[in-house]
């Protein structure tokens, strides 16, 4: 069925007038001789329904399935992952990458699956001087699942456990690909969008997925399952389901979502999003109300689950999402009559229900992070008010983001990729003359009142007028929100960016998008439409396929290997000269290695969900800054540390401009003026002492007292931290 209802179609009438009707009334009899026959042409139909469904699900199948090997085999080239050594591909899996695929690990090495489970529960190696439970503070249920099923499954002798792990997750991309298969497919009524968007995908591969080379992030795990509930959404919001459609449709945005939300800690931020796409087409009266309303019940319904499973996490019941959806449900029961009255009476309503709504989620959101003592998510907070402008900020946390390009705005040179596989240009294609459709229908909705009778019901218009079916409003919101994310926070676009294909795809294989064009420059005919539904995708994908085949085949040719000797050198130092319950301090990115490696206990991670973590790592990361020697090793032994790693890229860094330098972020934060030419605020002070990343290299007494040197290569120096003789005697300075 297509993502718009255009009242233009021709459709037969059960009732005929007589002036239609010929003399001798051999048209009525006509009708009734079909009416009381089997037509041969309503079998031929089915049958051709029964064949598309079948070819266009076997080729859904086998695209999801070639994505999958095609990106494995990347994979492998990229880095012989075959022929590597067991340590090599751990380190392989960089900064966060690794701290996940450690607790696999861990459960796999546990006794037994009941140990395995308690010391996740209890853990004391991931943070020194703490005991945390995992399962509550990151997730990785994942990780439990697959352990177990390894333990379980007899697969042992043929598959090694890392196999096990990046198969999954490569097996999740053909899921991915074909969820975006059949969303498009839904939207547009005929599988070939549905390849369409499948190719641009594979395509557009650098900003689609990263899957190959970070294999362990939390959105690899999730936006399969993200993809899923999307598709589940657009077929729930077609029109005229069966009940049991319904419910099954309703079953499945449940279990996707719940999936979505386990698997991954932004999922509140996420579906945010999702829900404040939603929030404007309900108002605007665009999608069914009843249906809006499971939307966001199921939303919240989710997320409790999934704050049941981690041991009741505040951060999640302190989540705006939460306070966003029951806002809007408390304001819709204030406001029954939202959606009646003329033009200025609904704008007016509408306008006060979005202040309602608004008011009302910062109420609940504060009132329920004071019941709380909530924390956790302030740092996300600070970054977005710096980033939309609302004053510099000094905050380490927060300018930690800032300064990550990852965290910044989509490139430029993103659209000029996008744009040389065809991708762009449909995209803004389909989005121009769906916007235009979605202004006319929002116009409409609001001129008309809900009690009048001229209004036709919802998704319906009068005659040579334009409508947007509730699936396409979706589709159109889902694309805009997740693009303003995307143009606004780079890393993001991982979200959008698969939505623009399945967009595209399915505007150029839709009849109403070209129905509505071809009316417009009066050139309609079904002939016309249908050459033009079918033409140009074929064009497109044959142009896809020439352009992009011999690239496919050089990269698939093109064979590299890991190389990172100075890091397996060190995590083999640490390994075998070093005690099993040694704490090691260094950067948040080198020490997720570390645990993963040599199951070393660690002072800071990456997860930087936890506010007391957060000040873990400022602390940790003084040996950067222009710190004395005494305040460092205080700093560091409080939290427990044993050695301390110190890596001359981030001493030395040239990566990032002057001020996003770690070390320009240390010394703002501590007051301190920045080295190297440039301004600095008029209040920060001249430092009273060198860096000491820098300094304690020149093996001068204040350092060697406390410090001293057990390994360097090239990249890394590790020092053993002298053991307080009186830990009482001397306090940790403060990092203000």
């Amino acid at each position: 069925m297509g993502a718009f209802d255009t009242m233009m179609s021709i459709r037969q009438r059960k009732g005929v007038r007589t002036t239609e009707v010929s003399e001798d009334g051999t048209a009525q009899q006509e009708n009734v001789t079909l009416e009381n026959k089997p037509s041969s042409s309503c079998t031929s139909r089915r049958l051709w329904k029964i064949l598309s469904f079948t070819v266009g699900g076997a080729i859904a199948l086998c695209t999801g399935l070639l994505t999958s090997v095609y990106l494995a085999t990347l994979h492998e080239n990229d880095l012989w992952f075959s022929n590597i050594k067991e340590v090599e591909r751990e380190i392989s899996f960089r900064t966060e990458c690794g701290l996940y695929y450690s607790y696999y690990k861990q459960m796999l090495q546990a006794p037994s699956l009941v140990h395995g489970f308690h010391d996740l529960m209890y853990d004391n190696k991931t943070e020194s001087m703490r005991t945390i439970n995992l399962l509550q503070r990151m997730n990785i249920y994942q990780e439990v699942f697959l352990s177990v099923l390894y333990r379980v499954l007899p697969i042992q002798k043929y598959l090694e456990p890392v196999y096990f792990y990046i198969y999954t997750l490569f097996g999740l991309q053909a899921v991915h690909v074909a969820a975006l298969y059949v969303t498009s497919w839904l939207l547009s009524g005929t599988w070939l969008s549905g390849l369409l968007a499948a190719i641009w995908y594979v395509a557009n591969r650098t900003d689609t997925t990263r899957v190959e080379f970070t294999i362990p992030l939390r959105e690899n795990w999730a936006l399969p399952f993200f993809a899923i509930q999307v598709a589940a959404i657009t077929y729930f919001l077609r029109p005229s389901l069966r009940p049991l459609s319904e419910r099954l449709a309703l079953l499945t945005i449940f279990l996707s979502t719940f999936i979505f939300s386990l698997l991954w800690q932004f999922n509140q931020f996420m579906m945010l999003v999702q829900a404040l796409g939603l929030f404007v087409l309900d108002a605007l009266d665009m999608l069914p109300a009843p249906k809006a309303t499971w939307l966001y019940a199921i939303q919240i319904a989710a997320l409790l689950l999934v704050c049941a499973l981690q041991f009741f996490n505040s951060m999640i019941l302190g989540s705006l999402l939460i306070s966003f959806n029951l806002s809007v449900l408390i304001a819709r029961k204030l406001q029954k009559n939202l959606k009646t009255g003329n033009f200025l009476n609904r704008l007016g309503k509408l306008l006060l229900h979005l202040f309602v709504v608004l008011c009302l989620t910062l109420f609940l959101n504060n009132m329920i992070k004071r019941a709380l003592s909530l924390k956790s998510d302030e740092h996300i907070f600070k970054f977005l008010k710096a980033k939309s402008g609302f004053g510099a900020t000094r905050d380490f946390d927060a300018n930690l983001y800032l300064c990550e390009e990852a965290f910044g705005l989509l490139p430029w040179n993103t659209f000029g990729r996008l744009s040389d596989t065809l991708l762009l240009h449909a995209y803004v294609f389909v989005l121009l003359v769906t916007v235009t459709a979605a202004l006319a229908v929002a116009l409409r909705n609001l001129s008309l009142s809900s009690a009048s009778p001229a209004q036709p019901p919802l998704g319906q218009t009068g005659k040579g007028t334009v409508s947007l079916g509730a699936d396409a409003a979706y589709s159109l919101a889902h694309t805009v929100v997740f693009g303003a994310l995307a143009l606004s926070t780079m890393r993001m676009k991982y979200l959008w960016t698969p939505h623009v294909c399945v967009f595209a795809a399915s505007g150029l294989c839709s009849p109403e998008v070209w129905g509505l064009l071809l009316k417009v420059t009066r050139l309609y005919s079904p002939a016309r439409m249908c050459v033009m539904r079918y033409a140009v995708p074929m064009l497109t994908l044959s142009y896809l396929c020439c352009k992009l085949w011999p690239g496919v085949m050089d990269e698939l040719s093109e064979l590299r290997e890991f190389y990172d000797p100075d890091t397996v050198e060190l995590m083999h130092w640490i390994s075998t000269h070093t005690p099993g319950t040694a704490v090691f301090a260094g950067s948040m990115q080198l020490l997720a290695g570390v645990k993963l490696c040599t199951g070393r206990t660690l002072t800071n991670h990456p997860h930087y969900e936890d506010s007391n973590l957060r000040a873990r790592t400022k602390a940790v990361y003084q040996i950067y800054a222009k710190r004395p020697p005494e305040d460092v090793h205080a700093l560091l032994r409080a939290l427990g540390t044993d050695y301390v790693i110190l890596e001359d890229s981030i001493c030395h860094e040239r990566r990032h401009p002057r001020g996003c330098r770690l070390r320009d972020l240390l010394d703002v934060a501590n007051g301190h003026m920045m080295d190297g030419p440039g301004e600095n605020d008029p209040d920060l002070k001249l430092a009273g002492h060198p860096r000491f990343c820098e300094e304690i290299k020149r093996d001068l007494p204040p350092y060697t007292a406390l410090f001293t040197r057990v390994f360097r290569n090239k990249t890394f120096h590790v020092y053993k931290l002298a053991r307080d003789r009186h830990p009482a005697a001397r306090e940790p300075p403060p990092l203000t």
